[in-house]
C-alpha cells in the first residue's frame, strides 16, 4: 500500500439494544405463519420475552470520555493541592480543621496525615472557605459581644426624680446595715459560733406543719405576709388565693386574670401600716397583664397596662413606692405608683427577662434572664454596675442577702434547668 492511499476507516464499535423486533416481522411476513403463530409471537412481545425497542445504541466513547474527565478532574485537584501552603503547627492545623467542621484528628493519624487532610480537604471546597469561615467566627464573636452590650435611653425628669429619692431612701438604710454588721463582727467567735449552733439544731427540728390542695392547676408562686399571718398563691388556672396562717383556711380567691399566673407579691407595708383597702399585692400573668389588689376585695384595684409579651415576675421596692416587673421582650421596668406612671424601661438581656429582686437598701436591683446573664443595677444612676456570668442555663431566681448577714452585698442565682446555683 502506497502513502497515496487512504487510510483504512476504523468502524466504531456499537452495541446495538433490540433489534429481534424488525427480524420477526419480516420472518413472518416472507414465511406466512399463520394466525395463531402471530398471535403467539404477540403474546410473547407482550409478556416481555421478545425486546421491543427500537433499536437504540450508545457509544462507547461517551463512557470512555466520562472516566477520562474524572481522571483529569483528580489531576487538577492534586495539583491545586500542591500549590496550597499549610502550617506546620499541628495547633493551627487543628484549629482549621474545626473551622472547616472536620474532625480534628482521626485513629491512628498524624500530624503529617493530618497537614495532608487538611491540603486535600482545602484542593477540594478551596482556600477561600477557610477565610469565609473566619469571617463568619468573628461575626458571630462580634454579635455576641453586641448582646452583652448594656443599652441606655434618655429618661423622663420624673426619672431623675425618682433617682434622687432613690439615693436619699437607701444611704441612710446603708449606714444603718453596715454599723449593724460591723457590730457583729465585733462579737467573738465563739458566741456567734454558739448561735449558728443553735439556729442549725433549730432547723434540724422543722417538720412539715400542714399540707394544703391550693388549685387544681400547679402552683407558681406564693409569698407570706410582712406579718407572717396570711399567705397567698398564684396558679396556671389565673387564680390567687389568699390563706390564713397557720391553719391553711382560705380567706378570699382573687379573680381577674385569665391566663396563667406567673406572680404575686406582697407590699413591704401589707398588714402592718396599710389599710385592707389600700393596694397591698401586685400579681402578673402570661397575657402581660399586672393587677393590683386590696386585702378587703376579690376584685383588682388597679390595672397597669403598657407590657406587649409575657411578664414573669413583679417586685415591690423596699419603699413600696415602686414596682418592678420583668417582661420577655428583654427589658425590665420600673413604676411610680405615687404617680401612676412608668419612669424606666431597662434593656440590656438578650432574651427574655425572669426574674428581679431589689436589695434591701433600696439602692440596687438584681435581673436575671433567659440568656443565662444576671445583671445588677444601681437606681441611683440606672448604671450596669455588675455582670454576671458563668451560667450555662436560663436564670429563673436572683436573690440578695437580707441586712446584717454581710458587710458587702451578696446574692444568690440560681438556674432551674442545670439545678445549680451561684453565688457572689
Amino acid at each position: 500500500m502506497s502513502d497515496e492511499d487512504e487510510a483504512p476507516v476504523v468502524k466504531k464499535a456499537r452495541i446495538f439494544y433490540g433489534s429481534l423486533e424488525e427480524k420477526e416481522k419480516q420472518r413472518l411476513s416472507r414465511e406466512g405463519i399463520s394466525t395463531a403463530a402471530k398471535d403467539a409471537v404477540k403474546a410473547g412481545i407482550e409478556a416481555g420475552h421478545i425486546n421491543i425497542s427500537s433499536g437504540e445504541s450508545m457509544e462507547m466513547e461517551e463512557r470512555v470520555s466520562e472516566r477520562q474527565a474524572e481522571v483529569l478532574a483528580e489531576f487538577e485537584r492534586r495539583k491545586r493541592a500542591r500549590q496550597i501552603t499549610v502550617s506546620t503547627d499541628d495547633v493551627e492545623v487543628k484549629a482549621c480543621l474545626r473551622a472547616l467542621g472536620e474532625p480534628i484528628t482521626l485513629f491512628g493519624e498524624g500530624p503529617a496525615e493530618r497537614r495532608e487532610r487538611l491540603r486535600n480537604i482545602l484542593s477540594v471546597v478551596g482556600p477561600d472557605a477557610l477565610k469565609k469561615s473566619k469571617k463568619e467566627d468573628e461575626k458571630a464573636k462580634r454579635t455576641q459581644d453586641e448582646y452583652q452590650q448594656t443599652w441606655y435611653h434618655e429618661g423622663p425628669s420624673s426619672l431623675k426624680e425618682a433617682r434622687i429619692w432613690l439615693a436619699k431612701y437607701s444611704l441612710p438604710r446603708a449606714v444603718e446595715r453596715l454599723d449593724a454588721a460591723r457590730a457583729q463582727k465585733e462579737i467573738p467567735e465563739s458566741t456567734r459560733t454558739v448561735k449558728q449552733q443553735e439556729l442549725h439544731k433549730t432547723l434540724r427540728n422543722v417538720n412539715n406543719f400542714c399540707s394544703q390542695i391550693g388549685d387544681d392547676r400547679p402552683i407558681s408562686h406564693c409569698q407570706f405576709s410582712p406579718n407572717s399571718e396570711l399567705l397567698v398563691t398564684a396558679s396556671w388556672s389565673g387564680l390567687c388565693k389568699l390563706w390564713k396562717v397557720p391553719d391553711c383556711t382560705l380567706i378570699r380567691t382573687l379573680r381577674g386574670h385569665n391566663t396563667n399566673v406567673g406572680a404575686i407579691s406582697f407590699h413591704p407595708q401589707a398588714t402592718l401600716t396599710l389599710e385592707e383597702s389600700d393596694v397591698n399585692m401586685a400579681s402578673c400573668a402570661v397575657d402581660g397583664s399586672v393587677k393590683l389588689w386590696s386585702l378587703d376585695s376579690d376584685e383588682p384595684v388597679a390595672d397597669i397596662e403598657g407590657h406587649s409579651m409575657r411578664v414573669a415576675r413583679v417586685a415591690w421596692h423596699p419603699s413600696g413606692r415602686f414596682l418592678g416587673t420583668t417582661c420577655y421582650d428583654n427589658s425590665w421596668r420600673l413604676w411610680d405608683l405615687e404617680a401612676q406612671e412608668e419612669i424606666l424601661h431597662q434593656e440590656g438581656h438578650s432574651k427574655g427577662v425572669h426574674d428581679l429582686h431589689f436589695h434591701p437598701d433600696g439602692s440596687l436591683a438584681g435581673t436575671g434572664g433567659l440568656d443565662a446573664f444576671a445583671r445588677v443595677w444601681d437606681l441611683r444612676t440606672g448604671r450596669c454596675i455588675m455582670f454576671l456570668e458563668g451560667h450555662h442555663n436560663e436564670i429563673y431566681s436572683i436573690n440578695f442577702s437580707p441586712n446584717g448577714q454581710s458587710v458587702d452585698p451578696s446574692w444568690l442565682v440560681t438556674s432551674e434547668d442545670s439545678g445549680g446555683f451561684c453565688l457572689s
